[in-house]
């Protein structure tokens, strides 16, 4: 049976969603306002920590992209089996889970 997760922050004026679906094959994906930016599929119910790298876009011409990373581990709590933490800026900020989906 596939489980699924959805973590979401809004930071830095940008929308920032980490979507989780595992079974046999475990697909997570970062949306950086409602794009993907990045992806990671492996076989199995997934490799924890995984940690992902993506840019949020820069808000002015000259001004380069703000790197960021998710980061996803697994928790002994079996109602909320993994975490999700942003690093943006240097600042690590955990990720709510969204509960409909």
């Amino acid at each position: 049976m596939r489980q699924r997760h959805s973590f979401h922050l809004d930071r830095a004026e940008h929308s920032v969603t980490v979507n989780v679906r595992s079974g046999w094959i475990t697909e997570t994906e970062v949306l950086v306002d409602g794009k993907e930016v990045a992806f990671h599929r492996v076989h199995g119910h997934g490799v924890y920590p995984l940690t992902l790298a993506a840019q949020l876009p820069a808000d002015l011409p000259d001004e380069p992209p703000l790197p960021l990373t998710v980061r996803l581990e697994r928790t002994p709590d079996p109602g909320h089996p993994l975490a999700c933490n942003l690093d943006l800026g240097g600042a690590v900020h955990p990720m709510p889970e969204r509960t409909e989906h």
